[in-house]
């Protein structure tokens, strides 16, 4: 992919009304009960509230600014795997994503809402889009092509570059069943959701990205979760200190491709928290032990997003991908 990570609509349309999340099967970090009562808790040693300072609209914090919405990219895949453990197989190093839900109007939070995670593994490379490579673009996580290419190209180049991770080409359908560091997972009455992954690699034309989405007003049931809309699709970064370190580590380090840093990214919007950038916990100097990532989303649950990064007012058709 290249770095023109345009905001273009997605190629299909599917319903928002009817949005089904498929209960992970046998092995599953959880399951989901008669009525939607979760069977599992937290994770073990791991403090149930995500939020151990003041929460959001309590005296003496201000509220929270709406989080900036952003494109969804090309790789979105839905109603795939209930669950707050994404890792599988996948090396690298843990990460621990800790996010708050919040109305961005009133500071409530907002409990029992939808939220879900995706980005490429530490080589760049996305589960159900494998045979694209990094980011389903050219170069990364390999060794570079040797020799002198022959012929010379000519004439000018037509038509949209290739997509990647952050949303060029719109949506483009699975070519594999991986679905390796994707997850949905339920915000509790605080609004807050755990996730655990690996810290994402990156890939030509992007920095270091998670992709999330929230939707909220739909059902719980033993199959999942059904129905709603998505108010909120946005992306979450990592700073560059943090990324830097993580270059060091394999297997990121050997990843050949170029990197985009984060302010060279088209993408992310250089309003700090505001845009998704992520507040990070690791020890300095041994970064490979893991790294602990948190964030206060405040989103507007009325509107309905169409992953475009664009709001679609209430009673307005929405469209929106989904693999």
């Amino acid at each position: 992919m290249t770095g023109q990570d345009t905001a273009q609509g997605p190629k299909h349309k599917r319903d928002l009304t009817r949005r089904k999340v498929v209960a992970a099967g046998a092995g599953a970090v959880v399951a989901v009960g008669v009525g939607g009562t979760f069977a599992a808790g937290a994770f073990a040693g791991e403090e149930t509230d995500a939020g151990r300072g003041k929460t959001a609209g309590t005296s003496g914090e201000a509220c929270y600014k709406l989080t900036s919405e952003t494109t969804e990219g090309p790789y979105y895949i839905d109603a795939d795997k209930l669950r707050r453990d994404v890792t599988e197989d996948q090396e690298g190093i843990p990460l621990t994503l800790r996010l708050k839900v919040i109305d961005s109007d009133t500071c409530k939070p907002l409990a029992n809402a939808a939220v879900d995670i995706w980005h490429c593994n530490a080589l760049g490379v996305y589960s159900g889009y494998e045979s694209m490579g990094s980011g389903g673009g050219g170069g990364g996580g390999g060794t570079p092509p040797s020799g002198t290419p022959s012929g010379t190209p000519t004439g000018t180049p037509t038509g949209a570059p290739p997509g990647g991770g952050g949303g060029g080409g719109g949506h483009e359908e699975p070519t594999d069943d991986e679905r390796y560091l994707r997850g949905t997972w339920r915000t509790d009455r605080k609004g807050e959701v755990v996730f655990r992954t690996v810290f994402p690699g990156w890939y030509q034309g992007r920095c270091v990205h998670i992709h999330t989405k929230v939707h909220v007003n739909g059902t719980w049931t033993d199959a999942g979760y059904e129905g709603g809309t998505t108010c909120h699709t946005g992306q979450l970064f990592f700073d560059e200190a943090s990324v830097l370190a993580t270059a060091e580590v394999a297997p990121y380090s050997t990843n050949t491709t170029t990197r985009t840093t984060l302010d060279d990214d088209t993408i992310y919007p250089g309003n700090g928290t505001e845009g998704g950038l992520l507040k990070l916990k690791y020890k300095k100097g041994a970064i490979a032990k893991g790294v602990t990532a948190t964030l206060t989303m405040g989103v507007d649950p009325e509107a309905t997003q169409d992953g475009t990064g664009d709001s679609v007012q209430p009673g307005a058709s929405v469209s929106a991908s989904a693999g």
